[in-house]
């Protein structure tokens, strides 16, 4: 079994994903096979994970996908590696609800008997963060806890007389007290940390990560952590036949480039296991889709910023126009959907025109307009649900789809949190187009990936198996 960490914090903004890059790349420097896994339902986090390892970073998240299914995806993916380190998500203990684990960095190290490593941002703290570190230790017992890493340390007496509180109330180690390096901070904007594809040549950045966290950090007790834990029950991921093989085998042509990179590296491979021949296009760059395109997966991402860029491509619009409004099956998450509606205001008021293939148009707004976990109901067939068919899936996005006219066919029920609540409509599904604000993950319901492939190939006129 791979050995395995995770790098888990005591709150979002404590410095775990420039640490837990680093430590990537400073074992892949050791000249180690390393996965890099991220908790929850983030994006552009695990773009840095990528970059330091040198292969695709996945999500693990315990709320959205069946626990069964979430081990044999890991299984599957950390196979015949040395080692896969697991970023948490926000802190150790945060989830989907206040009250449970689900969703939560603790369910997933219990999930996958992983060690966990708690990192704590120790700015203007001396021996409070020995009463934080015994208070993540005592609240749930179950959880590895293995030891800390203490971020932001001022200087070494600094970080020496922390270690000595935290060491002497938990018992347990301090693997790494890491200085404050502010040239090395990831920068942020209102989605989080600003993914890689828009920063260009990040080598420095990764290297000089690996170098901080290879002073700063013990890393042969680190491994050996990771190497003492148990393995795991034997679980495999599900059998699926193709539904279209050899010269049957749809092309579904998917946006990626800056303005468009939010998709689960899992929903990719679950498209190509049912028969999918993926192919990325840029909606920034390219006059036109992918030859033989037979279906579109339009992701989020950042249309917001690039929306100027992407009015200017007046060619690439009336492709996806031409081809939605003829019938080729779409599927659009967050971005996507802003893409498709008439027009993206953005947070200077400047309206820019977009496709035209959804009604209304997509308005930014200074405030976050919804972020959460989110169960949907198919309130008719769509091209990945039939009706009355759920599946779960994230929200989160700062934007708002205006002016849409009362008669729109709704594509879900958003089913409600509380019991006294009523279900929201959510998205559009005409025909063969499905647009949502709604990031979905296939392995949630693996029908959604197989009914996406079956449409597109129907779409082509090929025989498909139903």
């Amino acid at each position: 079994m791979t050995p395995r960490l995770v790098i888990a914090g005591a709150s979002s903004h404590v410095g775990k994903t420039t640490l837990t890059a680093g430590l990537i790349a400073a074992f892949v420097r050791r000249g180690l096979d390393v996965r890099p896994f991220k908790a929850g339902p983030d994006y552009i986090d695990p773009t840095y994970h990528a970059l330091a390892a040198g292969v695709p970073c996945r999500n693990l998240d315990g709320w959205m996908l069946p626990h069964d299914r979430l081990r044999a995806l890991f299984t599957h993916a950390s196979q015949n590696a040395d080692l896969a380190i697991i970023e948490g998500v926000m802190g150790l203990y945060d989830g989907f609800e206040y009250t449970g684990e689900a969703g939560s960095t603790a369910e997933l190290a219990k999930l996958l008997c992983a060690p966990v490593v708690l990192v704590l941002d120790v700015r203007a703290q001396a021996r409070s963060a020995a009463a934080t570190a015994l208070g993540f230790q005592q609240l749930d017992p179950a959880v590895p806890l293995a030891g800390f890493l203490l971020n932001r340390v001022g200087s070494a007496a600094h970080g020496r007389g922390i270690t000595e509180a935290i060491e002497d109330a938990t018992g347990l180690p301090v693997f790494g007290t890491v200085p404050r390096a502010d040239d090395l901070v990831i920068p942020e904007r209102h989605l989080g940390l600003i993914p890689t594809d828009e920063r260009g040549d990040l080598s420095a950045l990764i290297a000089n990560l690996a170098a901080l966290v290879a002073e700063s950090c013990d890393l042969d007790a680190l491994f050996a952590v990771a190497r003492s834990a148990p393995p795991l029950p034997p679980e495999t991921l599900p059998a699926f036949a193709p539904v279209a093989a050899g010269s049957d085998v749809p092309v579904i042509a998917v946006a990626r480039d800056r303005a468009f990179s939010f998709y689960y590296e899992d929903n990719l491979d679950l498209l190509r296991t049912f028969g999918a021949d993926v192919q990325f296009f840029s909606p920034l760059a390219d006059a036109a889709l992918p030859d033989g395109t037979a279906a579109i997966y339009l992701g989020g991402g950042f249309p917001e910023i690039y929306a100027a860029d992407l009015a200017a491509n007046a060619a690439m619009r009336a492709a996806l126009r031409t081809a939605i409004t003829g019938g080729m099956p779409c599927y659009a998450e967050c971005g996507g959907l802003m893409y498709l509606t008439d027009a993206l205001v953005d947070m200077g008021g400047t309206r820019h025109e977009m496709v035209g293939a959804l009604p209304g148009y997509a308005r930014m707004l200074p405030q976050r307009s919804r972020l959460g976990y989110t169960t949907v109901c198919a309130r008719t067939d769509t091209p990945l649900l039939r009706a009355g068919e759920r599946a779960r899936g994230h929200e989160f996005h700062y934007s708002a789809w205006e002016a849409v006219p009362a008669d729109t066919p709704h594509a879900y029920d958003v089913q409600p949190r509380r019991d006294d609540a009523a279900p929201r409509r959510e998205g559009y599904v005409r025909g063969n187009l499905l647009a949502s604000y709604v990031h979905l993950h296939f392995w949630s319901n693996a029908d959604l990936a197989r009914r996406f492939v079956v449409t597109a190939a129907a779409y082509a006129g090929r025989t498909v198996t139903r």
